[in-house]
């Protein structure tokens, strides 16, 4: 810019290869969640009617029906999916009367008289009913301990308070957390923390498990977005 002039040269505007990358992966960002989501789902749709439809009898799969009487070779997913939902529906509402809650209990007293059967089975069983047999959330809260030493903190969900042997032979009130591993919140490790050494977060379980599967690059919307990191995403 010369002494005098009245206007500001404007900026160069990007060459067409870098509006190309940046529409490509402005539309990458949009496809990719919506994608996996499809892929994960169709997957495990898939996985479900292979596990259960070789148990049903040729002769009464509906695939085998239509390309035998139309000549239709089509795979129908969700097959599976629906026996198995029927099945279990079935089972829980004999397993409520009279009559079902006789053989669960003979079965379940047959079970317990197999060595090694019985301990896999119980310990199943005892985790069934925990997840599934509450109305409430599985973990309470999400919180800071300081992890794998002192000054050094990760995010870990509160489970519930130390029952039982745990509780009586220590010191001070403890409190399970489960610590998740990243970029796999569903695997990690158990920890028994003091109770007072944790930090509990106003983050919900839900917005927590996101920044442990981003590794730190969504933050939840809660935030003040100028204090958040470069590179950092508000969750909405």
């Amino acid at each position: 810019m010369h002494l005098g002039d009245e206007h500001p040269p404007r900026a160069s505007r990007p060459g067409i290869i870098t509006r190309l990358r940046n529409n490509f992966l402005t539309g990458l960002i949009v496809i990719a969640p919506i994608g996996l989501t499809f892929w994960l789902i169709w997957s495990v749709i898939g996985w479900f009617d292979g596990w259960v439809l070789p148990f049903i009898p040729v002769a009464y799969r509906p695939d085998i029906w239509l390309l035998q009487r139309f000549g239709l070779d089509l795979d129908i997913r969700g097959i599976g999916v629906g026996i198995f939902l029927l099945f279990t529906l079935l089972v829980g509402m004999i397993a409520k009367g009279l009559i079902g809650r006789s053989i669960l209990r003979y079965a379940e007293n047959l079970v317990q008289t197999m060595p090694v059967v019985r301990s896999v089975y119980s310990g199943l069983k005892q985790i069934a009913e925990t997840i599934l047999a509450q109305d409430q959330n599985s973990f309470e809260k999400a919180c800071l301990i300081e992890y794998p030493r002192r000054g050094i903190w990760a995010i870990g969900f509160v489970s519930t308070t130390a029952k039982g042997e745990i509780a009586s032979r220590a010191s001070e009130p403890m409190v399970s957390v489960f610590l998740p591993t990243t970029p796999n919140p569903t695997s990690g490790f158990l920890l028994f923390v003091p109770a007072e050494d944790l930090v509990e977060l106003d983050m919900t379980v839900e917005d927590a498990a996101k920044l442990v599967i981003s590794a730190g690059l969504v933050y939840p919307g809660g935030r003040d977005a100028t204090d958040m990191p470069p590179g950092t995403t508000a969750v909405k």
